[in-house]
């Protein structure tokens, strides 16, 4: 279209914090509530047994080695590795419910994030980036498997684990603990301030890395204008600023997780003198057994790589709330169809289009259609001409409810669209643009994109009306032949054609035509052009047109010009007032004449266009 398809005002987001992310957590936290207790029992599980082994240490030392009570030393290994298979178990079980329980969070939250963006008004997808968009459904969801998989059980159970660990310290030696629950304390606050300060930096994180898959698919996809221009060294540039600022990023991140990691080790290392100073002394004054020191060192372990581990868990919980967050405020947009519960059911329409007094404005205070009134009879063909960026496209915006009228009605059938469902109404619409995107796949998957459900005999015979059954027939694999990304191994007048057939196939009662022939050549365009008349029967058209020829027979033409229609009437009646019209149209057939008395430059323009 010639002009942007957007709304009035800017998307209505809702405030994104903090609190609204704990909230989005602890609501997915609650739903996987079953699996998470079942991992954390067997966590508990594994964590205990693995105490066992720690603990017979202390027996074989003290009382098999130093008392010499051998007959405890066949239960002891028994213990010790009844307990270790029971980790074992305990510990693949963990991984395997937890695993399936985080993957189906995840795949659900991607379902239903990519759900609210197929339902955002046009607007959001004008101002954001393809690629962000993509970033928020299938990246920030990954993270998520932190809070609803291993890593919050293992962040309680390890928790959980080192409380029991110190409540055995104290017991062993309290003196000794305390000293060490000071130097642990100092480090769990080193962590707090930590953490804090990396969560904007992960949350930025996602940020870059959607914006340059954003650029880096609009490159790969707009790859013959880059080539035909040179434009590589260019894309070159803007990729490699890119991926420069998210390796800053990434540094930043890496250095406060790897500063961490490294007070971390130095942590151990206080921790260790600490042990040696005290535990030394104790052991001198017979206030510990040599036993009893082993099991303190084995659970100073207990309790420290709980800690250590914490360190690395909150900052993949940290990933995965910065996540939530850019989850939280694309779903905060508020989508296009969100009052159509409380709408009136849209009943088949005959296609009878009223405009009452509409006005419409993209920016607050920046009018682009002022107060537009006309009436287009169900089955007959209306034409806009005029200016570019004369609010041509902008009209058929409300015709088709991408957009919302500033003041005034747009009406189908004496029915206001603003109270009539949106799916229910846009389903009895066709569209045939001037570029139309074709997906990835073969010509009856796209003919039938607009009718699933279709059988091949009904694909086939919108193929034959739209005069592309006479192409498809001459491919190899015909209607089954794959197409390419957004059909680039077909040419354009085929594209068009393909693009009728599926119109046709929808069996719309409102067609719009935006300018759907101007970038075919003469023979591509003629035979389109029967393609087009086939569609328009009985059905209400809007026709954008670039070459005026083409709606001569039309029942009405509006000229519109900055916003407003200054002419309306048939051909025969425009072109005899001499006004705006007569001016566009003679304007436009010197044009004609002179490319036609140059048919070197119309070969040249065929060449461009078709393949």
């Amino acid at each position: 279209m010639s002009e942007p398809v957007a709304s009035s005002g800017p998307a209505k987001k809702r405030k994104v914090s903090a609190r609204a992310a704990w909230a989005e957590a602890r609501d997915l936290i609650h739903a996987s509530r079953g699996r998470l207790m079942l991992g954390l029992v067997l966590l508990m599980i594994s964590r205990l047994c693995g105490l066992v082994l720690p603990a017979t240490s202390k027996f074989l030392i003290d009382d098999v080695i130093g008392q010499g009570k051998h007959d405890l030393l066949v239960p002891i290994a028994i213990a010790g590795g009844v307990a270790t298979a029971i980790q074992a178990f305990s510990g693949y079980g963990l991984s395997q419910i937890l695993g399936v329980a985080a993957q189906r969070v995840i795949n659900e939250i991607r379902k239903d994030v990519q759900r609210h963006v197929l339902h955002l008004p046009v607007r959001a997808f004008d101002s954001t980036q393809t690629g962000v968009l993509i970033s928020r459904i299938m990246n920030d969801a990954e993270g998520i498997r932190n809070l609803v998989g291993t890593g919050l059980v293992q962040l309680v159970g390890g928790s959980v684990t080192a409380v029991i660990a110190i409540g055995v310290l104290f017991w062993i030696n309290w003196k000794l603990t305390v000293a060490l629950l000071l130097v642990l304390a100092i480090f769990g606050t080193v962590m707090a301030i930590a953490f804090r300060k990396l969560r904007p930096v992960f949350r930025e994180r996602g940020k870059i890395q959607s914006e340059i898959t954003g650029r880096l698919t609009q490159t790969l996809g707009g790859i013959r204008v880059v080539k035909a221009y040179t434009a590589e060294p260019g894309e070159e540039r803007v990729f490699a600023s890119g991926v420069e600022t998210l390796f800053g990023n990434i540094k930043k991140g890496m250095t406060g997780v790897s500063a961490l990691t490294s007070f971390g080790t130095i942590v151990l290392g206080v921790l260790g003198v600490v042990m040696t100073l005290v535990g030394g002394n104790a052991i001198l004054a017979g206030e510990m057994t040599l036993g009893e020191f082993v099991l303190y060192i084995v659970f100073i372990g207990l309790v420290t790589a709980p800690v250590i581990e914490i360190a690395s868990i909150g900052t993949q919980i940290t990933e995965a709330f910065a996540g939530l967050d850019r989850i939280r405020e694309i779903r905060g947009q508020a989508r296009e169809d969100e009052q159509d519960a409380e709408r009136a059911p849209c009943p088949p329409i005959n296609g009878e289009v009223s405009f009452e007094d509409v006005s419409f404005e993209y920016e607050p205070g920046r009018i682009v259609l002022h107060d537009i009134s006309l009436t287009a009879k169900a089955g007959t063909t209306t034409a806009l001409v005029g200016s570019s960026g004369s609010g041509k496209s902008t009209l058929i915006s409300l015709v088709m409810a991408f957009n919302r009228p500033l003041s005034g009605r747009v009406c189908v059938d004496g029915h206001d669209l603003a109270q009539v469902r949106l799916s229910e109404y846009r389903a009895q619409l066709g569209v045939v643009l001037q570029e139309n995107f074709l997906f990835d796949g073969t010509v009856a998957e796209n003919i039938a994109f607009s009718r699933p459900a279709a059988t091949r005999t009904e694909i086939e015979n919108a193929a034959r009306l739209s005069y592309c059954d006479e192409f498809v027939r001459g491919f190899e694999k015909g209607y089954d032949t794959v197409v390419g990304e957004r059909g680039v191994k077909l040419s354009g007048g085929q594209r068009q054609r393909i693009a009728i057939a599926r119109a046709l196939l929808a069996d719309p009662r409102i067609l719009i035509l935006d300018e759907a022939t101007s970038s075919l050549d003469s023979e591509s365009e003629a035979v389109v052009q029967k393609s087009l008349f086939a569609l328009r029967q009985r059905r209400t058209t809007f026709v954008i047109a670039h070459r005026l020829s083409t709606i001569r027979a039309a029942d009405q033409i509006l000229v519109i010009e900055a916003g407003r229609i200054v002419e309306r009437g048939t051909h025969g009646e425009l072109y005899a007032q001499g006004g705006r019209y007569r001016e566009l149209h003679d304007r436009q057939h010197q044009l004609e004449l002179e490319r036609y008395a140059n048919p070197g430059e119309e070969s040249g323009l065929q060449g461009a266009t078709t393949k």
